[in-house]
């Protein structure tokens, strides 16, 4: 134990153990399964992440060891703990500089979006040097102001390899692409079951991964494109989950950004134009409902119950705005105050 945290401590990392593990320390050999929370500070105590709040949720870190995962120290420190143990490792500058970037990606992930959204297609140190925000202004300060990091990790699990399906970021590009069938047929099941959130999870992954293979292709070739086309359907599906949940503005950003690159897409139309009637953009929805009925006629019948819904749920809110204000402004209603002259 004395002479890892010396071999650490030549390293520019110092150890703290907080609470000590339980059983033997594992060998880490390549492709084990390290599952972890995390608390990431500055020296001073500021938290700048925390897997147990992350997205409102409680979601550990997973790493498959040997993978190379962009920030390394997190592989050097989790071979130094046993499962159960807690401890707070303090990070010299030099271990911390990609720490904004794979940040803004777990950020990203914890909310349902694109692991790669807002990062250029460049290596992480060029986007250190770079101008690029990374959209959250203590990672910014952080890029510009690299720091000594302290993270606090709890050990959840240590699972040899094989033991485990691998996810998705953990696979080779060929296993991706030939996972991406069976992942959307299990969000369809799901789907049917009633499961939208388990549904819209699988949905997200597919997509996810996807975009990842998207990353390594130049726009507009045709192995783009044809990514982009298997995209599509997996997003319309998940909008449809999104629509389930109430998540209406998701949905509209979502359909917007296909309608930018297939303007006749009926279902994101549709999909669009209800997300509008949901949050009361009823000139929108009505634009929505009259490209659906342009692009296909025979939806009369579907267009007309979803204006119809809409414009019965605007005049029970205009009736129930009018009863809320009514009698505020009826100055005759209002009492005589006597004057002194």
């Amino acid at each position: 134990m004395e002479e890892e945290g010396r071999r650490l401590l030549e390293e520019g990392i110092r150890k703290k153990v907080i609470s000590p593990g339980k059983g033997d320390l594992s060998t880490f050999p390549n492709g084990t399964k390290v599952v972890f929370h995390y608390r990431t500070s500055l020296c001073d105590g500021t938290v700048l992440d925390d897997s147990r709040a992350m997205g409102g949720r409680s979601k550990p870190m997973e790493l498959i060891m040997g993978k190379k995962f962009k920030l390394a120290v997190w592989e050097r420190i989790v071979i130094t703990m046993r499962q159960g143990e807690v401890a707070e490792f303090t990070c010299d500058t030099k271990h911390t500089a990609l720490y904004p970037l794979v940040s803004q990606s777990l950020r990203n992930i914890s909310v349902g979006k694109d692991p790669l959204e807002g990062q250029r297609h460049c290596c992480g140190i060029a986007q250190i040097h770079s101008h690029h925000s990374l959209g959250h202004k203590d990672l910014d300060h952080l890029q510009a102001n690299p720091q000594p990091l302290v993270f606090a990790i709890e050990m959840l699990e240590v699972l040899p390899p094989g033991s485990f399906q691998l996810d998705m970021w953990a696979m080779t590009d060929k296993e991706k692409l030939d996972s991406v069938p069976l992942i959307h047929e299990e969000g369809n099941s799901l789907f049917k079951q009633g499961k939208i959130k388990e549904a819209s999870e699988k949905y997200y992954n597919a997509i996810a991964c996807l975009k990842n293979l998207q990353m390594k292709e130049h726009p507009g070739d045709e192995s783009w494109v044809q990514l982009d086309q298997m995209i599509t359907p997996l997003l319309l599906n998940y909008c449809q989950c999104l629509l389930l949940q109430s998540q209406y503005y998701e949905v509209i950003e979502h359909c917007s950004s296909l309608i930018f690159k297939y303007e006749d897409n009926l279902k994101a139309y549709y999909k669009r134009g209800k997300a509008h009637a949901a949050v009361w953009n009823e000139e929108e929805a009505r634009a929505d409902f009259a490209k659906v009925l342009e692009l296909d006629p025979s939806l009369e019948a579907s267009v007309n119950k979803e204006v119809k819904a809409m414009e019965e749920k605007l005049r029970s809110k205009q009736a129930e705005e009018k009863g809320r204000y009514k009698g505020l402004f009826d100055f005759k209603a209002m009492p005589a105050t006597a004057t002194t002259g």
